[in-house]
């Protein structure tokens, strides 16, 4: 298999602490995992630092990877302000990295990711890790949960309305936004 042909999505967990990674490739609608692991800044103490490598990895990742579509997971609202805030500049830094990249940048809710990859939406990490497993046949059970839920955010894109309905020639065409969305799902528009 020839992996510069093949689709390649990029999903990203961010995290201040530790940041889920992984490459799924798609061809011929065959999934496969291309690479998945974890950027770990948990012991450095200047939290500057640690988004500047998170930047830095997640390029070098994109720069050898070549993934056509970045897949990151939005925000939940229990977190504490402090953590929101640490939180949003990882995510930032990540999207600032795939912009650089002219990647186009899809985001989902974690309620939406556990629900396209395991059906529940109050699946536990052990789940979708399992689901996860078995999808992507990883062989690894070792893997941490912020790698599978990397590689859980890039299968909800794949098996989104963006990727999975619209062909694999069209996708690097299709953007994710409001307008496209509202266009394409009039029976979601509540009238007050």
């Amino acid at each position: 298999m020839n992996l510069n042909n093949c689709y390649k999505i990029l999903g990203i967990d961010p995290g201040s602490n530790i940041t889920g990674y992984a490459i799924i490739g798609v061809d011929n609608y065959n999934l496969f995992t291309i690479d998945i692991g974890c950027i770990n800044v948990k012991k450095i103490k200047d939290h500057f630092e640690r988004i500047k490598i998170i930047h830095k990895t997640v390029k070098e990742l994109i720069n050898f990877h070549k993934p056509n579509v970045l897949s990151i997971e939005g925000p939940y609202y229990g977190q504490n302000v402090q953590s929101m805030l640490k939180l949003g500049r990882a995510q930032g830094v990540v999207i600032a990295a795939a912009l650089e990249y002219g990647i186009d940048v899809y985001e989902y809710a974690p309620r939406r990711v556990k629900i396209s990859v395991t059906g529940n939406g109050r699946a536990s990490k052990e789940q979708v890790a399992g689901m996860i497993n078995n999808i992507l046949q990883i062989k690894d059970d070792s893997l941490p949960f912020d790698a599978t839920d990397a590689a859980a955010i890039a299968l909800c894109h794949y098996f989104s309305d963006y990727s999975s309905v619209v062909p694999k020639e069209e996708l690097h065409f299709r953007k994710n936004k409001w307008l496209q969305f509202i266009e394409d799902n009039p029976d979601r528009i509540i009238q007050k």
